[in-house]
């Protein structure tokens, strides 16, 4: 689909009221028909069935009719570098940038991702996040992915800048996202691993385990000590095989963990996707690990320190060719699992709303069109294309 128009919610005054009806609505696994929600100060404050919505209309009301059409939760992406020719290590003007882009594609959270850089850089992005998470309810924070990986698996991450993980490195990097810390990838099976998982745990931070050349027991003994979330799942890792299942089957028996999953008919086979749903029932994230390119031309692009060429929307290095990002939005991400991998609609939804959320600690108002839940929407025609964005009750699209 081309790019709507989109107008932030940034520093707006708070949304008026909005009734959405007649939809579809498929939120937290349940599709319920004929089905209406109301927002009033960026929450979800009532729902029900029917025509009962009409006695709730005043001159106030945005009113939407979502007939013969889907109202899900706003997709919320773990895991996105960048969009529009920008990155999520650019600064503010370029954030803006990113999230427009996403917007337009119903994502309406996102955490921010960092590539690995030196720590005092990777320090002052994360407090240029922090201060963009305070005043933007669609930035959730930010994610490091890196510098604590393993360069035989490091994937579009400079390998002079890979580093062992230590407590003042550790510390320096909390105090700068000041609580905005989401998500951090580690390699566990390296030096300073097991402690910095403990410290990060500790500082309610997702841990997540990716760029790592673990086996199946060192991925599981982390999972044990407390890492939630599998990066990138089969990118970045060891492969599954029958005498050596590796990360993945780790996360599969671990059953508080999180998949996150690129679906971008790339980076995972479409069977592959189907396997990960099916082993991993409700614990599947669909992720855009998107990087510049995303809503923008093929070209060179920089990702970190490294040189990206993309071509035909595929982003890859120019030195060695590994595969740098995607350049996937989470509309197309959801067409892919439903059409290609045969996935269950409400499953493939729930793994861009309910399943995130509760990944990083928001379950609780988060991925759900439930009263009391932040009023973020997506309306998505037949072909599940996005027709209509709701972000914190004021409308993106």
């Amino acid at each position: 689909m081309s790019t709507p128009t989109v107008t932030t919610p940034s520093g707006s005054t708070q949304p008026g009221p909005v009734i959405i009806h007649s939809a579809r609505l498929v939120s937290g696994f349940d599709t319920i028909p004929d089905a209406w929600v109301r927002f009033e100060g960026g929450r979800v404050v009532e729902r029900g069935l029917g025509d009962a919505w009409r006695a709730l209309v005043t001159p106030e009301t945005g009113v939407t009719d979502a007939t013969g059409r889907f109202l899900v939760p706003g997709f919320i992406d773990l895991h996105c570098h960048g969009a529009g020719g920008a990155a999520s290590d650019e600064g503010e003007a370029a954030i803006e940038r990113v999230l427009a882009v996403h917007n337009a594609h119903g994502t309406t959270r996102t955490v921010l991702s960092l590539v690995t850089a030196p720590v005092e850089a990777l320090a002052s992005q994360l407090e240029v996040i922090a201060a963009f998470t305070r005043r933007d309810p669609r930035v959730l924070g930010s994610h490091l992915e890196g510098p604590f990986l393993d360069d035989a698996f490091r994937g579009a991450h400079d390998p002079e800048l890979l580093r062992t993980a230590d407590a003042d490195a550790v510390d320096r990097l909390l105090a700068a996202a000041d609580g905005t810390l989401r998500q951090i990838t580690i390699a566990p099976e390296h030096e300073g691993a097991a402690e910095a998982i403990a410290r990060f745990v500790d500082a309610g931070v997702a841990v997540a385990v990716g760029h790592t050349g673990a086996d199946f027991d060192t991925a599981l003994a982390a999972f044990d000590a407390g890492a939630t979330i599998l990066t990138h799942a089969f990118n970045g890792m060891r492969g599954i095989h029958h005498r050596a299942p590796g990360p993945v089957v780790a996360a599969m028996h671990a059953d508080h963990v999180t998949l996150e999953i690129i679906n971008d008919g790339v980076h995972v086979h479409p069977d592959v996707v189907k396997l990960a749903f099916a082993g991993a029932p409700g614990r599947v994230a669909l992720i855009t690990d998107a990087m510049a390119a995303t809503g923008s031309a093929d070209g060179v692009y920089i990702l970190g320190s490294l040189e990206v060429v993309v071509e035909q929307g595929v982003a890859r290095l120019r030195e060695g060719g590994s595969i740098a990002g995607s350049t996937l939005t989470q509309d197309e991400a959801l067409r892919r699992a439903v059409v290609d991998s045969g996935i269950p609609f409400d499953q493939a939804v729930a793994a861009l709303t309910v399943v995130p959320a509760a990944a990083i600690g928001r379950a609780h108002d988060l991925g759900r069109l439930d009263p009391g839940f932040a009023a973020d929407a997506v309306l998505l025609g037949e072909e599940l294309d996005v027709q209509a964005v709701w972000s914190a009750g004021s409308r993106l699209v």
